[in-house]
């Protein structure tokens, strides 16, 4: 599987996309990741599995606790292959920003 559908499915999960934004703010052990879902510990646990497999997440060991942190190359090689398609939203965009200028 290419690096890219790893990633796109990756992101596809809502809890995986939630760990990325958790790990945007800092570093995390397993366990303190595991604390802020109601999932079981494998659970949280394999999808950390999935983001790492997909290079969205780097894991090291301190102790006896892995430490994970965000690694956005990945997500910068995603940007690329969406650039072309900003001008879709774009230009939505600066719609809705008009509109909401209009209302002010």
């Amino acid at each position: 599987m290419a690096t890219s559908d790893r990633v796109f499915l990756a992101l596809a999960n809502p809890v995986r996309r939630e760990l990325l934004e958790i790990l945007a703010a800092r570093e995390l052990s397993a366990g303190e990741l595991s604390d802020r879902f109601k999932l079981s510990r494998p659970a949280v646990a394999e999808h950390l599995k999935v983001l790492r497999d997909a290079g969205l997440v780097a894991d090291e060991p301190q102790g006896r606790r892995r430490i994970y942190r965000l690694t956005a190359e990945p997500l910068a090689e995603l940007e690329q292959w969406l650039h072309p398609f900003e001008k879709f939203w774009r230009a939505r965009l600066a719609v809705l920003a008009k509109a909401a200028e209009e209302l002010e």
